[in-house]
């Protein structure tokens, strides 16, 4: 299976995420987005679970005016495709600005990820 995270990104997921379980206040940068270019899709990942590799924290929106932050299955996301069949895709020219707890607050008001 295809990887959308390069090896510096997981590291840095996975080092979010064994802060995250030190620390329950840690509100970390999201690493990398992720999007679907035909199903209007967007994740923003913010760590991984050290113990469970697949499984990370995210601000997502499957594309229907209703994001949310929780669990999510990176090995999912990769294996998804978008309504024309197209697979997910990193964006490659996304730099986080701001922690992940703003990315869902300004979500919650537009009722879909804004990241510019």
């Amino acid at each position: 299976m295809r990887s959308l995270i390069t090896q510096e990104q997981r590291a840095q997921l996975l080092a979010n995420g064994a802060e995250f379980n030190r620390n329950e206040d840690f509100d970390p940068l999201p690493v990398v987005k992720l999007f679907t270019p035909d199903a209007g899709a967007i994740w923003l990942l913010a760590s991984l679970d050290p113990d469970f590799p697949d499984l990370g924290l995210a601000l997502a929106d499957l594309g229907v005016g209703c994001p949310e932050m929780g669990s999510v299955s990176l090995s999912e996301i990769e294996a998804a495709h978008g309504a024309l069949g197209l697979s997910v895709e990193r964006d490659l020219h996304f730099v986080a600005t701001r922690p992940l707890s703003a990315y869902a607050r300004d979500a919650s008001r537009a009722r879909r990820i804004v990241t510019d």
